[in-house]
């Protein structure tokens, strides 16, 4: 569970974006049955159909986030539909979890061995495996269980004209939000580096209400099951 500030330095917080790292195998991706983006499938929810859904935003937080420790003002709002919260914001990297070549003290100096929900098995997520997203720990702005979240609630994050899904899976500092795994922003192509990399603006949120998958490293269940609830999300169903 990440409860450290996300602001390095200046110097590395200004060094935010571009390039794209290799993405590592590992068991939790064997059920994946073909690279996510390979090909346009008809009956896929697009960017455009998403975004058009949370154009207007009703506010479930009761005050705002900052996107980073170090920014001057809280401007992110919790927002909320009937089935689902969503939130726009940067996407800092999340490194923490199993340790990974991709992911430790040498590559992350803020790394961290745990995550605040764990795997089948009991162990820390794999955030360079695990495509998933972080929300604040619960606090006076909002809670995320009041919402129907929990770990293992499936999430569409939109990026340019990129849809991709995967599941709540770290808490972060109460205060900030725009948080997401080395492997959620891969699959992106965002720069997953967790000290350079990241997304500064115009990524989108999208957690579906009393989702929860099991379990939760399961990546091709996270993909099929978003891809059900986006096609309702979006009137297709």
């Amino acid at each position: 569970m990440r409860t450290r500030m996300l602001a390095l330095t200046s110097a590395a917080c200004g060094a935010a974006l571009l390039a794209a790292a290799a993405l590592p195998a590992a068991a939790s991706d064997a059920e994946t049955t073909a690279p996510e983006g390979s090909a346009v499938d008809a009956t896929e929810v697009t960017a455009a159909e998403l975004l058009a859904e949370v154009r207007s935003c009703t506010r479930i937080s009761k005050g705002k986030y900052r996107t980073d420790s170090g920014s001057p003002k809280a401007t992110v709002s919790v927002c909320g539909t009937q089935d689902a919260v969503f939130w726009k914001a940067d996407m800092d990297i999340d490194c923490d979890g199993r340790k990974t070549k991709e992911c430790n003290l040498k590559t992350d100096p803020y790394f961290l061995p745990e995550t605040a929900f764990t795997s089948s098995r009991g162990e820390p997520l794999d955030s360079a495996a695990l495509p998933h997203v972080v929300v604040p720990a619960p606090g006076k702005v909002w809670d995320y269980r009041k919402s129907g979240l929990s770990g293992g609630s499936v999430v569409a994050v939109v990026y340019g004209d990129l849809v991709r899904y995967g599941v709540i899976g770290d808490t972060g500092p109460r205060g900030i939000i725009g948080e997401a795994s080395y492997a959620m922003a891969r699959t992106l192509g965002i720069d997953p580096d967790p000290v350079s990399g990241g997304a500064e603006s115009g990524v989108t949120y999208i957690a579906f209400k009393d989702s929860r998958i099991s379990p939760i490293e399961s990546r091709a269940k996270a993909r099929s099951r978003g891809e059900e609830l986006a096609r309702e999300f979006v009137g297709r169903s």
